[in-house]
C-alpha cells in the first residue's frame, strides 16, 4: 500500500467517500465498476461496508473512455500505463467513428478534427506527446520497464519503438553486458539501420560504444539502498530531485552547525 493510499483511507475513515463511483449494470446482474477503484480500496482499508455509486448506461467504449480518463487523473502514472490508456482510449474513439486503425481517424471528420486531435484537447499531453506515448506499447516489456524506471527517457524509446521484436530482445541484452543504454541520437541511428536491413548484435554494440556528444561521469546506487524512502512506482527522476533536495537541505544544516562554533 502506497503513502497515498494509506491517506485516502484514512481521509475516508475520517470524513466518508466524497465523490460516487461510477458503475454499469453487467448483463449477468450485479454491477461493474468503471470509475473509482481506488475509491473502493480505500474503503475497504477503512472498513466500511458501502460506498456511494452512480449507475449509468454504458456502452463498452463509452466504458472504456471514462475508466481511461479517470486514471490519467492519477497523481503518479508510469510511462507504460499512460502509454496503455491513450492507446485503449484512442481505439474505443475509433470504433465510434467506424474506424479501426490508429493513423488516420476521422472521429472528428464532421468537425474537421481526427479523434487524436480530439484526444489531445481534453488530455494533458499534446498530440504529438500522445502519438510518442503510444508508440511506446511497441516495446518489449523489459525496455518498456526501463522506460517507467527512467533508464531510459522516452524520445529515444520512441525510436527504439519502431525495432524489430528480435532485434529490441538483443539490444536488451547488449545494454544488459555494457551497462549502458542508447541516447535519442544512437537510437534514432539504429533505426535507420534497422529500416536498412542492416542492423545486427555488432552494429549495436558499436552504435552503443560510440561516445555520447553529452555524455557526463554517472554516479549510481543501487536502488534497494534508497528504495524504502520512496513509495513504489515513483519515477527515477522524482527520486533524483527528492535526494538532491535532502541533500541541499542537509548541507544548508551543515553550514549552520559551522558558523554557530
Amino acid at each position: 500500500m502506497d503513502e497515498s493510499m494509506a491517506d485516502m483511507a484514512e481521509s475516508v475513515k475520517q470524513y466518508g467517500v466524497l465523490v460516487p463511483a461510477l458503475v454499469r449494470e453487467k448483463p449477468e446482474g450485479g454491477y461493474e465498476m468503471i470509475a473509482g477503484h481506488r475509491r473502493k480500496m480505500a474503503s475497504e482499508l477503512a472498513e466500511k461496508k458501502e460506498i456511494p455509486c452512480i449507475v449509468r448506461n454504458l456502452t463498452d467504449d463509452e466504458a472504456i473512455i471514462i475508466m481511461v480518463d479517470s486514471n490519467l487523473q492519477r497523481e503518479q502514472i508510469l510511462p507504460s500505463e499512460k502509454a496503455f490508456a491513450y492507446k485503449m482510449k484512442l481505439a474505443a474513439m475509433n470504433r465510434q467513428g467506424q474506424r479501426t486503425d490508429l493513423t488516420s481517424v476521422p472521429l472528428g471528420q464532421k468537425l474537421g478534427k481526427t479523434s487524436r486531435e480530439l484526444l489531445a484537447e481534453k488530455s494533458p499531453d499534446s498530440n504529438t506527446q500522445i502519438q510518442r506515448y503510444i508508440r511506446l506499447t511497441e516495446l518489449i516489456t523489459p525496455i518498456l520497464d526501463m522506460v517507467d524506471s527512467g533508464k531510459i527517457a522516452i524520445r529515444p524509446a520512441v525510436e527504439l519503438s519502431y525495432l524489430p521484436k528480435e532485434q529490441q530482445t538483443v539490444l536488451l541484452d547488449t545494454m544488459q553486458l555494457e551497462d549502458c543504454t542508447p541516447s535519442h541520437a544512437q537510437a534514432i541511428k539504429m533505426r535507420k539501420f534497422a529500416d536498412e536491413g542492416r542492423l545486427n548484435e555488432d552494429v549495436i554494440l558499436s552504435i552503443l560504444s560510440e561516445e555520447k556528444g553529452n555524455q557526463k561521469e554517472q554516479f549510481r546506487m543501487p536502488k534497494e539502498r534508497i528504495s524504502k524512502y520512496f513509495s513504489p512506482g515513483t519515477p527515477a527522476k522524482q527520486m533524483e530531485d527528492t535526494i538532491v533536495k535532502a541533500l541541499e537541505l542537509y548541507r544548508k544544516r551543515e553550514r549552520g552547525k559551522d558558523r554557530e562554533r
